[in-house]
């Protein structure tokens, strides 16, 4: 390390000395030892020698000499040892090596006790630059997540330090924790701090649970009362104290309530954008209007005596407005991020949907950073799903216009005029699903992703106009509508 420091050595060499780590391991350790370089502080190594580490994995402690025991090994009787297996039912290698060591195989413990070398003989350089450094400057410690683990009877790095020490005067940070149990009420912390690095996305366990407490406390619920993919989410630490806050605002309505609690559906857009209702509300309130005056237009004088007519193309527009809004919202959706990688063959298909967003603009969330193609596979599996609700509502349509139609010339032959030229009900279903699957989804992606998603809840989080979101939304819908009629008519 010295000759590194005073640039005897470029970075390339040091590598050499670091043969066993995992080319991520040296490229995130590579700036900071290049930045204490160039700015004149100090570095030392507190590593354990390679050979010590390895004979200790293959042998135990047993295997060294007199003479590296009494450098290497704690002294007998510390408890360091006894204590290392018994921390909370498990073993340390268990809880945070599980994906490189297995926590039954033979060789587990004398893994653990590789672990208890390596972080008594770092902790014993660190307590000697404390002795005899310069009092008056800083001793920063960079080491991975499992040295600093304290553990039921302090294991880590600094419990070790902290027994050499009258008072404690170290402080732990714990850099992008993602990957650590969550604690439980009660347990002993991990670090004294944790800092989430912006420049690495978290996929999990992001959010404290004394914060999630204090939501809940605030709110007087208890989690067991909470929907099981809201359970879940805390669990797995992806749930946000804004998401539970915004559940527990949308329980103060009384039918939004019944939603949120008795449909999944309804909870994961509702939580995505609180909004959700009226953006529906709007899109039916816009669908309905247009079909009967496009109906009263086209029939005139005969539009009571076909009222049932004008039934059923409505209801059909209004089902079909229903799944425009529906299919291409913004969701999140806690029980995919927790079956993401089962690996069930029958889940497949499942697990393929639930990677991929709603909607092709939808903001990430913690467990659900999607990249491009992810996205670019959302707005095709999205047109697939309103595709196939186009070619079924005008088959259905069609067929119930059929039987009114029937029913009509049995009741009342007089009052029924000649033959209707009508299209196939086949070629009318293809087309419209056509249409549906790909101008539709298109304009609907948009609207639900860049205008009210993005746009509205900035003018919301910003500037706090959300009547002006609303007023964005209905001018951007009404827009689409009489837009998506002018080109279906023209495409027909």
């Amino acid at each position: 390390m010295e000759l590194f420091q005073s640039k005897l050595i470029d970075g390339n060499n040091l590598r050499l000395y670091t043969s066993q780590w995992a080319p991520e391991r040296w490229q995130e350790y590579e700036p900071l030892l290049n930045y204490c370089r160039d700015n004149g502080i100090k570095l030392i190594a507190c590593g354990t020698p390679l050979e010590v580490v390895r004979t200790v994995q293959a042998e135990g402690i047993k295997g060294l000499s007199k003479e590296q025991r009494k450098l290497y090994a704690p002294p007998a009787g510390s408890g360091f040892i006894s204590g290392f297996t018994s921390i909370s039912g498990r073993s340390l290698i268990d809880k945070t090596s599980s994906s490189r060591v297995s926590p039954f195989g033979p060789s587990s413990y004398l893994s653990a006790q590789a672990r208890v070398v390596d972080d008594y003989t770092m902790s014993q350089i660190i307590m000697k630059e404390i002795s005899t450094g310069d009092p008056s400057g800083m001793l920063v410690v960079v080491t991975g997540a499992s040295h600093v683990m304290y553990g039921s009877r302090g294991i880590g790095v600094p419990a070790r330090i902290s027994k050499k020490m009258q008072k404690k005067k170290q402080v732990v940070i714990l850099l992008d924790p993602e990957r650590q149990g969550i604690r439980r009420e009660g347990e002993i912390p991990v670090a004294d701090l944790l800092w989430y690095s912006a420049a690495k996305p978290c996929s999990r366990n992001c959010f404290d649970r004394a914060e999630i407490a204090r939501v809940m406390n605030a709110a007087g619920r208890r989690r067991e009362a909470l929907p099981q993919d809201i359970q879940k989410g805390i669990d797995l630490g992806v749930v946000s104290p804004e998401i539970l806050q915004n559940f527990f605002d949308l329980e103060k309505y009384p039918v939004v309530d019944e939603l949120i609690h008795r449909f999944q559906g309804f909870r994961e857009r509702l939580l995505a954008d609180p909004q959700f209702l009226n953006r529906l509300a709007i899109e039916e309130g816009i669908s309905i209007t247009t079909a009967v005056l496009a109906q009263y237009e086209k029939r005139k004088g005969r539009f009571f005596e076909e009222i049932d007519y004008v039934l059923t193309d409505t209801i059909r527009g209004s089902v079909v407005d229903f799944f425009t809004v529906w299919l291409p919202a913004p969701t999140i959706s806690l029980l995919s991020i927790a079956d993401n990688g089962s690996g069930e063959s029958l889940e497949l298909v499942r697990g393929l949907l639930g990677s991929l967003p709603d909607n092709a603009f939808q903001k990430g969330i913690v467990g659900q950073n999607w990249d491009m193609n992810q996205r670019f596979a959302s707005v095709l599996v999205g047109g697939l799903k309103l595709a196939g609700v186009g070619f079924v509502s005008s088959i259905g349509a069609g067929v119930a216009s059929d039987v009114l139609y029937a029913a009509r010339r049995f009741l009342s032959p007089t009052s029924i005029e000649a033959e209707r030229p009508r299209a196939p009900i086949w070629k009318a279903a293809s087309v419209y699903s056509g249409f549906l699957g790909t101008s539709a989804n298109l304009r609907y992606q948009v609207i639900a992703g860049l205008v009210e998603h993005r746009l509205g809840e900035y003018l919301v989080s910003y500037y706090n106009q959300p009547f002006l979101a609303n007023v964005l939304s209905f001018v951007a819908r009404i827009i689409n509508s009489y837009f998506g009629t002018q080109v279906f008519h023209q495409a027909g």
